[in-house]
């Protein structure tokens, strides 16, 4: 499905991102203390088995299981599957801003995030090294399919990686943001 915007459509949209952009920037630049704001919290409730409902503050939903041979339903996305998605949705965003802020008319964008996992990790196993198998991703692939209008390869390539630099999601996967647990356990 291509939901491209093209012609006056297009060129509007990417105008009226490239308006937000510098306002955002001119803001941030004379106030810096604006820039830092606590990110609106996902909160997830298991329903049954291993279906989770996860959701903002505005109602917005998103189910997952797990596939059926870790004793899943298979029939929704995965927590694995959305973590890719949200890196990879979150690479497209930056560089879309971006280039609506350069001026440069993309006509293809396409950000595909795979990885490799050892489901030993997600069900506690050890390896031959008698220590625990890691439970997250071993490694992560990233493929950005882009072209633009009057912009050449090299210009490109530039956009894509300092757009990876600023992907706030890209970010914390290749920088292993910290994390602080909190454990509440409910009254019966």
């Amino acid at each position: 499905m291509n939901l491209t915007r093209t012609g006056e459509e297009g060129i509007a949209m990417a105008q009226r991102i490239a308006e937000a952009v510098r306002r955002a920037r001119d803001v941030l630049q004379h106030h810096p203390q604006r820039g830092l704001h606590d990110d609106m919290p996902a909160i997830s409730h298991w329903q049954h088995d291993t279906r989770v409902v996860s959701g903002d503050a505005h109602g917005t939903q998103v189910l997952t299981d797990i596939p059926r041979e870790l004793g899943g339903s298979g029939d929704q996305v995965t927590p694995g599957w959305l973590f890719r998605a949200g890196v990879a949705s979150c690479l497209a965003t930056s560089i879309a801003m971006n280039a609506a802020a350069e001026g440069v008319e993309l006509t293809l964008l396409e950000v595909t995030v795979s990885s490799r996992t050892d489901a030993r990790g997600i069900l506690g196993m050890k390896g031959q090294d008698g220590e625990q198998v890691f439970a997250g991703p071993c490694d992560m692939q990233w493929r950005v399919r882009i072209n633009a209008r009057d912009a050449s390869p090299a210009r490109l390539c530039d956009l894509v990686e300092r757009s990876r630099r600023c992907s706030p999601i890209s970010c914390a996967v290749e920088n292993m943001v910290r994390v602080h647990m909190q454990i509440d356990t409910a009254a019966h």
